[in-house]
């Protein structure tokens, strides 16, 4: 015969075990549910960044000087010294709008290498801009819009 009191700890063990799983079995619930949620969001927040990169990319694309033919286009070293001098901007504004670094714009003004046929393209399309519409494509790069010197009189 069975010692009443081993059946007893067993009746305990069982009932406890039970309350726990009842008890746990909610949490587990809405850990698994955080889970998806946070898989979901994971999963969104990728998409996002890839939609804003393809965005990005694109505005690029689009601001950036339509790529014509080069070929009657004649280079100066001194004539993008004049024409930055002309908009007012700095060279790493003029090297956004173009599409180069600020660097790259220091050796064409000082004759130390040339532009290439795409970059001659975007150019000659800042040739026939004005200042108000060089800031406006600064402005839509996302670049702050460089102080205007006074005018010394």
């Amino acid at each position: 015969m069975p010692n009443i009191a081993v059946i007893f700890k067993q009746e305990i063990s069982r009932l406890a075990r039970r309350e726990i799983r009842s008890q746990t079995q909610g949490l587990q619930k809405a850990a698994a549910q955080f889970r998806k949620d946070i898989a979901a969001l994971k999963r969104h927040a990728a998409k996002l960044q890839t939609e804003v990169a393809r965005l990005e990319r694109q505005t690029r694309k689009e601001t950036s000087a339509p790529v014509a033919e080069a070929e009657g286009i004649r280079f100066n070293t001194k004539s993008v010294g004049s024409q930055r001098k002309r908009l007012g901007i700095s060279a790493a504004d003029y090297a956004t709008l173009i599409g180069v670094t600020a660097h790259t714009v220091y050796k064409w003004e000082h004759g130390t290498s040339r532009p290439r046929k795409r970059q001659l393209a975007a150019i000659a399309s800042l040739r026939s801009a004005g200042k108000k519409e060089v800031l406006a494509r600064l402005q839509q790069l996302g670049k702050k819009t460089p102080r205007r010197k006074k005018k010394k009189r």
